[in-house]
C-alpha cells in the first residue's frame, strides 16, 4: 500500500513529497566497565540525538524552501516549527510527527541526464531539536468505530 503524506510547517502545507526520511531518534551511549565483571559492561545513556529530516520532492515553481535556504546561506536563521502527516486510505490524518525549531542546512537540485524521461527532483535537510509523534483516533475511525491497536 502506498502512504499519503503531507508536510506542514508553521502550520502551512508545503506540499507533496515524494519522500521523507530522518524520522529517528537515538539514545546516545556509552560502555562502563563493572569492576570485577568481566562477562558484560555497563551501558549509560549521555543526551539524544535526532537524524537531520530529509524531503524530498518533484521540482515545483513554489520556492519557499528554496527561500527559507537561501536565507540561511546568508546567515538569517529561521527556526520553524513543523509535522509529517500520515494520512489514511481515506485521506484522514492518523499520525503526526512534529518537529521543532528546524532550519534548512542543505539543499540538493535535481541531477539532469539526456535521454532520460525523468522527473526532477530537489531534497532540503532540515536539522532541528526534537520530534514528538501523536495519533489521530479520529482519521483511524472505520465505520464508525476507532481501531486502537494496543503496544
Amino acid at each position: 500500500m502506498a502512504h499519503h503524506f503531507e508536510v506542514e510547517i508553521d502550520g502551512l502545507l508545503v506540499g507533496g513529497f515524494t519522500e521523507v526520511s530522518g524520522l529517528d531518534v537515538e539514545l546516545k551511549t556509552f560502555p562502563v566497565p563493572e569492576g570485577g565483571q568481566n562477562d558484560f559492561e555497563e551501558v549509560r545513556t549521555s543526551g539524544v540525538k535526532h537524524s537531520r529530516l530529509v524531503l524530498k520532492r518533484g521540482l515545483t515553481t513554489a520556492d519557499m524552501l528554496w527561500q527559507w535556504h537561501a536565507d540561511a546561506m546568508q546567515g538569517k536563521i529561521e527556526r520553524r516549527n513543523g509535522s509529517i502527516v500520515l494520512m489514511t486510505s481515506n485521506l484522514l490524518e492518523m499520525w503526526r510527527w512534529n518537529f521543532r525549531d528546524a532550519y534548512p542546512v542543505k539543499w540538493t537540485g535535481p541531477a539532469f541526464k539526456a535521454g532520460e524521461a525523468a522527473v526532477a527532483f530537489e531534497s532540503i535537510e532540515l536539522v532541528h531539536r526534537g520530534i514528538s509523534k501523536d495519533l489521530n483516533l479520529t482519521g483511524m475511525a472505520i465505520g464508525g468505530v476507532s481501531a486502537i491497536a494496543s503496544l
